[in-house]
């Protein structure tokens, strides 16, 4: 216990979330990406929001529709990034979860930003303070500079990544049905870490 408080003195960020945290049910992964940190390049910033979309009945999932040219990653190995456009315009990213071959992936809403500040500030002029950097989907993808570039990306190693954090803390999580949708609204699938963290 010592040795790892030591080394984790030593970095902002812990190890690589390995395949294994996401080959399990999209809801449980949501739940657990929360506190951890969603790095690319020279940016980071640790979760705070997310969405589950299991698939199977989920109709407001976009593996509803079956494999397609948009979808497909989403049905692959676990650990993927699951990139696209939202009205013509916004990049949103998922995080495939579920074991190969079953369609699930976790939307990441929010990020509290924690490394690479004056980068994310440059790329979201509009963001009246630091908490507003990445306080939405499309306003993270754009912070942290993910593009439909990204699709497909492995999670597990390169310059997109999922880490744990150096010093995890404790916290309360919210649990509320999905935003923005028609279908399946209802269901509690959103996960928001309380801000008051303790």
């Amino acid at each position: 216990m010592e040795r790892h408080a030591l080394h984790a003195k030593k970095s902002m960020t812990g190890v690589i979330l390995p395949r294994r945290f996401y080959r399990r049910g999209a809801v449980e992964v949501a739940r657990d990406l929360l506190g951890k940190v969603l790095v690319h390049g020279e940016t980071a910033g640790i979760i705070t929001e997310t969405e589950a979309y299991p698939g199977g009945d989920d109709l407001a999932s976009h593996s509803a529709a079956g494999v397609t040219n948009r979808t497909r990653v989403i049905f692959g190995p676990p650990g993927h990034a699951y990139v696209y456009f939202v009205y013509g315009m916004h990049v949103c990213m998922n995080i495939v979860a579920e074991p190969s071959g079953i369609a699930g992936c976790v939307l990441l809403r929010a990020l509290e930003p924690i490394k690479g500040l004056e980068i994310m500030r440059s790329r979201r002029p509009a963001a009246r303070n630091d908490q507003q950097l990445a306080s939405g989907p499309a306003k993270l993808t754009e912070a942290l500079a993910i593009t439909m570039a990204d699709y497909g990306a492995d999670l597990t190693r390169g310059t997109l990544i999922v880490r744990e954090p150096a010093h995890p803390q404790a916290f309360e999580i919210d649990v509320t049905p999905r935003i923005g949708i028609t279908k399946c609204a209802d269901l509690p699938l959103r996960f928001v870490m309380r801000s008051e963290r303790t």
